[in-house]
């Protein structure tokens, strides 16, 4: 694990990125040298220092904790809305410390034109801008041929040198009748603080701000609430939209949702045409839900989040389920077909699936105990998928002894073992055959 301290804010607004790598007995202390690093810089004028570390998954701009980006069509309106919601984050304590990333740092010269002076003396609007381009870059007038290779010819201003402000004042323009004046007679120039960079995010002007959040803190919980406080003060046309891991996080929640539901869809028609019968699909899919909910509960009960690692627990949980109600429901239909009544079929394939479904069960979750029990770094990754499938299956194991015989107890009345049907379309075709008239 490495700590990487990022000081923003030094020169021109540009960053340096340090990295502590601990080496032996030295990792003890690593936390406590990067507060003191941290406190070190915090001294220096014009310097912010934050801590930060990277995350398993490999994300840019992960192990920042929040981060967002205030967006809309006006740079002011942008730093004023991001700087109230950062007030309102810092008031509420829990998340950390909040930055705002629009720092007014770099020096800019601002020519104003009087465009009534201007006209008055005929003076196009477009002359000052090419003078001043040709006396502080040059300009490019054409280009010359020379052996068939083609010169860019560019003017350049070698005898007065632009190294003042006041310089530009004096640089001449035409006026209409063809005189010449100075610049201060229709511009004026004004020094302004503006930022030495301008983010967009979606193609939209924004303004991004970064909240470290205190320990506890789950990244979607902070972003929701943040989202809460800031929603009355919003101006109109702006919004906010998720950085980093917190825009990755719900790229794949959505998706997550997106998955399961075509999953179940495709489950059920799997198991339709492989049972040949709808019901027995539906039966096999009632327990679905509530090992789902059981892995809920158990990160409930643990105090863990729904994660991207507790998430692929919940896949895993939902294939041992249904796995386990098709071993019932399957070998059920097998018994009514043999003749027994819905009551005995079922009650017959508990009892004889009992030992597989318990096998199953037990082996999952003692493979899932060393992450629940595992230390170190990335520890807590592997315990929210630890904990879903020891949890979950735990609580699963009653709804797959309990509640798949119940329902199909109820449903599988509704269904006509294969038997029956077989023996209804033999009757069919004897009754249909009887009905043929012998050919002459």
């Amino acid at each position: 694990m490495r700590s990487i301290f990022v000081l923003s804010g030094w020169g021109s607004g540009g960053s340096l990125t340090l990295t502590l790598a601990p080496r032996g007995e030295r990792q003890r202390s690593q936390q406590q040298i990067a507060a003191d690093i941290t406190a070190l810089m915090a001294r220096v004028p014009g310097v912010r220092a934050s801590v930060g570390r990277g995350n398993s998954l490999g994300i840019r701009g992960g192990g920042s904790g929040l981060q967002f980006a205030v967006v809309g069509s006006n740079y002011t309106v942008l730093a004023d809305t991001a700087e109230s919601i950062a007030k309102l984050m810092e008031a509420d304590g829990r998340f950390g410390r909040v930055t705002v990333n629009f720092d007014t740092t770099q020096p800019q010269l601002t020519p104003v034109v009087n465009r009534e002076r201007a006209d008055a003396l005929g003076i196009d609007i477009n002359g000052p801008a090419s003078t001043m381009q040709a006396m502080i870059d040059g300009s490019d007038i054409g280009n010359v041929f020379i052996d068939d290779t083609s010169y860019t010819v560019r003017m350049v201003s070698t005898s007065n040198p632009i190294n003042d402000p006041r310089d530009l004042e004096s640089l001449f323009v035409r006026t209409g009748d063809g005189r010449y004046v100075p610049m201060s007679t229709i511009a004026t120039i004004t020094e302004s603080a503006v930022p030495p960079t301008l983010r967009r995010e979606a193609q939209r002007r924004a303004v991004n701000v970064t909240a470290s959040l205190e320990d506890g803190m789950a990244l979607g919980d902070a972003y929701n609430q943040m989202l809460e406080m800031a929603r009355p003060i919003l101006p109109e046309g702006t919004s906010i939209l998720p950085l980093a891991e917190a825009k990755t996080l719900g790229e794949s929640t959505n998706g997550l949702f997106v998955t399961f539901g075509f999953a179940l869809v495709i489950i059920l028609l799997v198991l339709a045409a492989q049972f040949e019968s709808v019901w027995s699909a539906v039966i096999v899919m009632t327990t679905v839900p509530f090992g789902v909910a059981a892995a809920l509960y158990a990160l409930l009960v643990t105090g863990g989040s729904l994660n991207i690692f507790s998430q692929i627990g919940l896949v895993l949980v939902v294939g041992i389920m249904a796995k386990n109600g098709i071993l019932i429901v399957e070998f059920a239909n097998q018994l009514r077909d043999r003749g027994m009544s819905v009551r005995e079929a079922i009650e017959e394939a508990s009892n004889i699936r009992l030992r597989p479904v318990m096998m199953t069960m037990i082996a999952t979750i003692l493979g899932g105990l060393p992450s629940v029990l595992a230390s170190g770094a990335g520890a807590e990754a592997r315990a929210a998928l630890g904990w879903v499938m020891v949890g979950g299956l735990s609580f699963a194991a009653v709804s797959t002894l309990y509640l798949t015989p119940v329902a199909y107890l109820l449903m599988a009345r509704f269904s006509k073992p294969k038997v029956e049907e077989e023996a209804r379309l033999e009757r069919e075709l004897d009754a249909a055959n009887g009905m043929v008239e012998p050919a002459e």
